[in-house]
């Protein structure tokens, strides 16, 4: 726990400010899906994939000089995804998103889909998709066929072109109508709860402030510092699960 957090919150409080907000905006990272098995994206680079650089897997250059190269490298990411189940923390956040009659937001850098297939509705993917492809000449969005049914590369259903995966790579830009939800979710939450991210990867670590900034709470679960940690009313060092195990838990009463 920070040290500004130790002097002015407490796990109850934490509790009854998530219980009590009509609006919550969540930011998660790879430590939530970890605990569903699934590597971030470096450590996916192992075998083959060790002697490359990211830019030769995921960068626009990488996907003009070999396509079905990139791709893949994605299949077997997609593969990985495919075989992976929500976690507890994914599940708890979907289970508040209910409770709180869809006033809770979730903003994710991960692209694994796990928070929608969890029961999630009100998800903002920042980085894309990767059980998705996109069209590159009318940008329409398809889900991926079974992985065992998965032939390289997959093409457009509505016009038959070449799609590309649908994530953010190096290089460009994230979604512009992606990043105004994200923003606009965290100017209307009275919490900000930031799960299982280094927050150093911008503009999506820029996104708590907003929050913190027009007065309200700031929630972090990480099992490690980040420079998130000392700016947050509560940081507790925890997985996802159990974090959110801990926020979510009924008060003990007497009698």
């Amino acid at each position: 726990m920070s040290d500004f957090a130790s002097r002015s919150f407490d796990l109850a409080a934490a509790r009854e400010a998530l219980r009590s907000a009509r609006r919550v905006a969540v930011l998660t990272g790879a430590g939530v899906s970890a605990e569903s098995g699934i590597p971030t994206f470096r450590d996916a680079q192992t075998g083959l994939w060790a002697r490359f650089r990211p830019d030769d897997l995921a960068s626009p250059s990488a996907y003009a000089r070999d396509p079905l190269f990139v791709w893949s490298w994605y299949k077997e990411r997609y593969e990985v995804c495919a075989k992976a189940s929500p976690n507890e923390g994914h599940v708890r956040l979907a289970e508040m998103e209910r409770d709180n009659a869809g006033g809770v937001t979730v903003v994710t850098q991960n692209v694994d889909g796990l928070h929608v297939r969890a029961g999630s509705r009100n998800v903002v993917e920042v980085h894309g998709n990767l059980t998705t492809s996109r069209c590159e000449r009318c940008g329409n969005v398809d889900p991926l066929p079974p992985p065992d049914a998965f032939d390289l590369p997959p093409h457009c259903s509505k016009c038959g072109s070449r799609a590309r995966p649908n994530v953010v790579w190096f290089g460009e830009t994230l979604p512009e109508l992606a990043l105004e939800r994200a923003y606009l979710a965290f100017e209307e939450a009275s919490v900000a709860l930031v799960i299982g991210t280094s927050s150093v990867v911008y503009p999506a670590a820029a996104l708590p402030e907003v929050t913190l900034h027009r007065g309200g709470v700031l929630i972090e679960i990480n099992p490690e510092e980040t420079p998130l940690s000392r700016k947050a009313h509560l940081s507790l060092r925890a997985t996802a699960s159990e974090g959110l195990r801990a926020l979510t838990a009924e008060p003990r009463t007497n009698g």
